[in-house]
């Protein structure tokens, strides 16, 4: 691996919706202040479902929805903002700058992105891509989730959910 660059994507099998809340408590257990995580994928592909496993592990108790028409949801857990965006909705990536998010990204919260493509070029890189795809054929009902660590942050989070007893590799 080269130093700054990216890891090679590690490829996870999530068979039902228990082993997607089950990564999401993983990465609960490694996330650090100041973490973006991009969370990409088609539209039922699991995005909301690995964050609500995440923040119920972290100790939410209140109710964790998809923020497609409220751009974030804001939830503050332990001492730690977790800052919950979905950018689905977005026509242009200038709607984010508009929208004044950026200063979401500037402290020590831990910035949870659905659609960040659709805030390109302007979105903050992400620490870890988690790109979460439907199966097909005899898989149809699971699901993969392949986890790529950009930065330092990154490699050291997905070095603690791989040490994770988790579902086996895809």
């Amino acid at each position: 691996m080269m130093r700054g660059g990216s890891s090679k994507p590690w490829a996870l099998a999530l068979p039902d919706e228990a082993a997607t809340l089950a990564l999401g408590a993983a990465l609960a257990a490694n996330l650090r202040p100041g973490v973006v995580l991009w969370l990409e994928g088609d539209l039922g592909a699991g995005k909301t479902t690995l964050v609500r496993g995440l923040l119920r592990a972290a100790g939410e108790s209140g109710p964790v929805k998809s923020p497609t028409y409220t751009l974030v949801e804001v939830h503050v857990v332990s001492g730690l903002h977790f800052y919950h965006f979905d950018f689905y909705r977005f026509n242009q990536a200038e709607e984010y700058l508009d929208a004044g998010l950026d200063e979401y990204f500037s402290g020590n919260g831990i910035c949870l992105v659905e659609w960040p493509d659709k805030a390109a070029p302007y979105l903050p890189a992400a620490d870890m891509r988690i790109e979460l795809s439907v199966g097909s054929g005899a898989a149809a009902a699971g699901r993969t989730a392949r986890l790529t660590a950009v930065t330092e942050k990154g490699r050291t989070c997905l070095a603690g959910v791989r040490s994770l007893s988790l579902p086996p590799p895809a």
